[in-house]
């Protein structure tokens, strides 16, 4: 849409007034009132309508009680207001030890209004999860969605691929599909999830193996974004070798975090990640159970 001069000259004017305004904030409050008057700005940003795709991630979510409730109503909330129909579901997805029969109470009941306005949850199987059984039933129930232990699925220019992370996984297999899955793969944007971190700055911390087995491959094939849980805080790194490391393991309790080199921002919040998918951006936002967005990063398609 092309302005006339005078609504041109409106809005430079604009603009000039918002740099000025936030500097003035730098200087007379400090840092941190710069910043959420920066994350304002960008909220009040007009949405491009480029968007390719909405969806959104939490972990360790399967209790049952108050904190996942908490969570899923703020979940249901960013739907009313930013439409998705995918959750990806990073494992421990029934507390404790992987029992079906609780699934109304941990699944069915907190999610309802998600699923029945269609949102489709794709789960993998944390530690909890195969407790009972290895996880076999919930492979097969339908609510979660999983063609296996590990797995594929795309939408739209974004290629999924879940994995199980577990102990006692069949690495050998699941390692030579990934890398033939991966290599196939045509998508743009590539996302791998599972429940155990590769980088941490929790309770349990980074996985040695894990960054040995898995960094190579990502950058290889240009994994751009791993997702997981286990640990029960929400995390995003830094671009490490063009792959963005998110925990959203904040879905049902906390545990205390801190902070690594390369971490660009933590938090011991309950809460999701919500993702918006454009042609050369992944927008990552942070929701707590007050609705608020407390993080605001971006994952380039290609890193510099």
């Amino acid at each position: 849409m092309k302005l006339k001069r005078r609504q041109f000259l409106f809005f430079g004017s604009l603009s000039a007034m918002g740099v000025g305004f936030l500097g003035f904030l730098s200087r007379q409050a400090g840092k941190n009132a710069y910043i959420a008057a920066a994350k304002t700005a960008v909220a009040a940003t007009p949405k491009n309508n480029n968007l390719l795709l909405r969806f959104v991630s939490v972990a360790d979510t399967g209790t049952g009680d108050q904190g996942q409730y908490a969570v899923a109503r703020a979940m249901t909330r960013h739907h009313s207001q930013n439409p998705y129909d995918l959750v990806v579901l990073a494992g421990d997805n029934i507390y404790t030890n992987g029992e079906m029969e609780k699934i109304s109470a941990v699944f069915e009941r907190p999610y309802a209004p998600l699923l029945k306005q269609g949102v489709k949850f794709q789960a993998a199987l944390g530690n909890h999860d195969i407790r009972t059984e290895n996880g076999d039933l919930q492979l097969k129930y339908v609510g979660f969605n999983m063609k296996g232990r590990y797995y594929t699925f795309r939408r739209d220019n974004v290629q999924f691929f879940a994995l199980d992370t577990n102990d006692n996984a069949v690495w050998e297999n699941q390692l030579k599909w990934l890398e033939q899955e991966l290599s196939l793969s045509n998508a743009p944007w590539k996302v791998v999830f599972g429940h155990h971190p590769v980088y941490a700055s929790g309770v349990y911390g980074s996985n040695p193996a894990f960054i040995k087995t898995f960094t190579p491959l990502f950058q290889k094939y240009g994994v751009q974004l791993y997702i997981n849980g286990h640990e029960h805080h929400y995390e995003r790194t830094r671009s490490l070798n063009g792959t963005t490391y998110l925990i959203c393991g904040g879905g049902a309790g906390t545990r205390p975090v801190g902070r690594s080199e390369w971490t660009e921002y933590s938090a011991e919040k309950l809460s999701f990640a919500a993702y918006e998918v454009y042609a050369d951006r992944i927008e990552i936002s942070g929701i707590g159970t007050d609705n608020r967005i407390f993080d605001k990063g971006i994952v380039p398609l290609k890193s510099t």
